[in-house]
């Protein structure tokens, strides 16, 4: 397959070189219009009852914008004040679109701020007329320290600070990229192959959410993420590439042949690397959060997308320049210090398997702490106007940090017998401070204030009681409790989803039954790993990080399965070179060695590209888009290094020919349908069977 992709790239360069201009110019051109209807909702579960209880309220009756202004380091009683903030409170109140400003209202705790909210009028134009409202206060106001925010303003500087992050790790990333790539090259135009597929790859991203955006939602922060992905696979599969282009030149410095030789060696590779990839990620498509369910759909066609690029533009791109490419001096496979590295292992087996095993475990210890949160401001850098807020009144009006009401949408009228039992129920709840009841519609609003400590208990309570008539419980508690709930029904699909793609993937690739399951065990410690460390950063507050309430929702699910699919990349391009050693003859522990020593380099330098790409990520602002960076780094250097060079030589090597092995029955079905290219070196035996 890989080779016939190849041989028309390389009879039709022109051709292809024309079809790949076409897609990425549509990407950059009609693509780019996918952030125009790019959506906020993170942590939602269409259906859920705090769901349908968020569209009832919405629908009877809904909330207005509205935001809040602080202005400290001023004398609360001062009369002067008193005087600027009502003389700013009555041009606002007269701003077309604002419903009311409410009086005034000094601090208690400290007596040198003064707070008040203004709320706009029901239209379209609300978010609009806040914006306006939030500068005619700032520009107002000249004593103090003056804050405003809320509503869709704060909602905004979320996602722009996600934004802001990711274009702020592409700018770290793509210069340090480019002198890694330098580096091992040794050339600018090898060098500069991989980032052209990476470009590609971009251009494509931007086509494909723009389809998709046409039929289901995309999320703001998934396209982010999924731009990096794709920027950081094209530059790992044209690396491979590249590289075993290099080396077939010096063998047979003909451009054509040297092409054919690397689609069928290092292509194959690619290509069953891809899939895995894109098996990972389609996982994420059995959650019904728009978040997760769109970084699945988008990340497996961006997939799929990269692959393509790098099996069929790069070869023609290696046709037109490939000659001015300098071949890869021919090295023995079994010298060099990957090669001494895996000889190391290999004299205690055991005793590194066993070392690594409890390392690793050790690092993912903090996970069973892991609680999963929805948030606040705190996710914010304290230069955003969201957590400035936030800031100013934890110190100066505590009473208004405190989590939501606990609220039930009631299918009566607010003076009937159940809605009156179900109050004076929720009244007796432990934690409960205050019950009130609203009317909205023909229904009845019922919220209760209750204390932080027993807001889930109070949920799950209220959820179980006895209601003659139809009650949905809503609220932030209850949609993150569904969220739960969600996570716990879904997550067992997923991981089988993947787990059994990826073991069917590699037992055609490998023809063995016990690699693909080590594959999988030993991705899970990279991943156990990778979420212990943000666990143990962000939630529980290490190197520098102040702690959070808990780990965001998102982050947990992301990771895993990023990680899980960049672990089986990195596997995949270890198994093609080992292989191919033990096909020629090569004792099993040979061909590990060899293997290592001949994919070492590759590894560790896709590797390195990755985690450049995902570093960024770290240095940003907003806490979510910081743990997926931090997770992601330490999942792919993790299992570069300690996985790949030290653990899988370990194991391999004590399964010895069991490596291969596979029943007879899997062996002739491997025969018949396993995806393999003819070799150019004579197999002196089946790759399943256990004959030498």
């Amino acid at each position: 397959m890989t080779t016939s992709l190849a041989r028309f790239s390389v009879r039709r360069p022109v051709i292809v070189l024309v079809i790949w201009l076409a897609v990425v110019g549509a990407g950059f051109t009609v693509g780019i219009g996918v952030f125009e209807r790019l959506v906020g909702d993170v942590g939602v579960v269409p259906g859920s009852e705090s769901s349908r209880a968020a569209d009832v309220r919405d629908e009877l009756a809904p909330e207005p914008e509205e935001i809040t202004a602080v202005v400290t380091g001023v004398d609360a009683a001062d009369p002067a004040v008193t005087a600027a903030v009502d003389r700013v409170g009555a041009q606002v109140r007269a701003m077309p679109g604002v419903a009311e400003v409410s009086p005034p209202l000094p601090s208690t705790a400290t007596g040198q701020a003064v707070l008040f909210t203004v709320t706009m009028a029901h239209g379209d134009d609300a978010a609009d007329v806040a914006a306006q409202a939030a500068e005619r206060i700032r520009a107002g106001l000249d004593q103090g320290t003056v804050t405003v925010t809320g509503g869709t303003l704060s909602e905004d500087e979320f996602s722009e600070q996600a934004a802001s992050d990711v274009a702020r790790a592409e700018l770290f990333s793509t210069p340090v990229m480019l002198l890694l790539l330098l580096i091992v090259f040794g050339g600018l135009l090898a060098a500069g192959l991989p980032l052209l597929i990476a470009v590609v790859g971009v251009g494509g991203t931007f086509g494909v959410l723009y389809a998709f955006s046409q039929v289901t939602d995309v999320s703001v922060y998934s396209i982010q993420i999924v731009t990096m992905l794709a920027v950081g696979l094209a530059v790992d599969y044209a690396l491979l590439v590249v590289y075993r282009f290099r080396e077939e030149r010096a063998t047979d410095p003909e451009v054509g042949p040297a092409v054919l030789r690397t689609a069928r060696t290092a292509g194959r590779t690619v290509l069953f690397s891809g899939l895995t990839v894109a098996v990972a990620l389609a996982g994420l498509t059995v959650f019904p959060d728009p978040f997760l369910r769109s970084m699945g759909i988008a990340g497996t066609a961006v997939v799929v997308l990269d692959l393509l690029a790098a099996l069929t533009l790069l070869p023609a791109l290696l046709t037109l320049f490939g000659k001015r490419i300098k071949p890869r001096a021919p090295r023995p496979a079994g010298v060099g210090v990957f090669a001494r590295l895996a000889r190391l292992v290999q004299r205690r087996p055991a005793v590194t398997a066993l070392t690594v095993l409890a390392a690793m475990l050790f690092i993912a210890i903090p996970v069973f702490d892991m609680r999963l949160s929805a948030g606040d401001p705190r996710l914010l850098p304290t230069s955003t106007q969201t957590r400035a807020l936030w800031d100013e009144l934890s110190v100066h009006y505590p009473d208004e940090i405190r989590p939501d009401e606990v609220s039930a949408v009631v299918a009566a009228a607010p003076d009937s017998p159940a809605v009156t039992a179900l109050r004076d129920q929720i009244q007796t709840l432990p934690g409960v401070r205050q019950v009130e009841v609203f009317p909205i519609g023909d229904r009845s609003l019922v919220e209760a204030d209750v204390d932080e400590a027993h807001q889930d208990a109070v949920a799950n309570a209220v959820r179980a009681l006895p209601a003659p008539v139809e009650t949905l419980v809503g609220g932030d508690t209850a949609r993150l409790i569904d969220y739960r709930g969600m996570l716990a029904d879904r997550l067992p699909w997923a991981a089988a989803l993947v787990a059994l793609g990826t073991l069917v993937l590699l037992f055609l690739f490998t023809g063995s039954i016990l690699l693909p399951i080590k594959a999988v065990l030993t991705n899970l410690l990279s991943i156990g790993a990778a979420l212990g460390a943000v666990v143990w950063v962000f939630q529980q507050g290490n190197l520098g990080q102040a702690a959070l309430d808990g780990t965001n929702l998102t982050v947990p699910v992301l990771v895993a399965a990023i990680a899980f699919g960049l672990s089986v990349d990195y596997e995949v391009f270890l198994l093609s070179r080992m292989r191919e050693r033990w096909l020629a003859g090569v004792k099993p522990e040979v061909a590990v060695a060899e293997g290592l020593q001949l994919t070492g380099r590759i590894v560790t330098a896709a590797a390195l590209l990755l985690a450049i790409v995902f570093a960024g990520f770290v240095a940003g602002g907003f806490a979510p888009i910081r743990a997926i960076g931090l997770g992601l780094v330490l999942a792919v250097l993790l299992d570069a290094t300690i996985v790949r060079m030290l653990l899988v030589p370990a194991t391999m090597t004590l399964l010895g020919r069991w490596n291969w092995w596979a029943p007879a029955w899997l062996a002739r079905l491997h025969a018949r349908i396993g995806l393999t290219e003819a070799t150019p070196d004579p197999a002196p035996a089946p790759a399943l069977a256990l004959t030498r």
